[in-house]
């Protein structure tokens, strides 16, 4: 089981978009993405991601990428 990485669309427009495609790459990775996942006040603040049901979030693409790996490896699924 791979873990589940999901976004916004507004967010991926506010600027996760890069993110988005860096973990699409990843065969490791499951990616999704929605209209909306109800965080809209951090939405509109900062970029999110929502990595195994819990909240992940930076302030450029590039913190948000390394910060859901690091999610990741120190919340390994099993």
């Amino acid at each position: 089981m791979n873990p589940i990485v999901e976004f916004c669309m507004s967010n991926l427009a506010n600027g996760a978009y890069p993110v988005f495609e860096t973990l699409e790459r990843d065969p490791n990775i499951d990616v999704l993405e929605y209209g909306c996942l109800s965080y809209c006040t951090k939405c509109s603040d900062t970029l999110y991601a929502i990595v195994n049901g819990e909240l992940v979030e930076a302030e450029t693409a590039d913190e948000l990428t390394k910060e859901i790996y690091q999610f990741i490896e120190e919340n390994p699924l099993f």
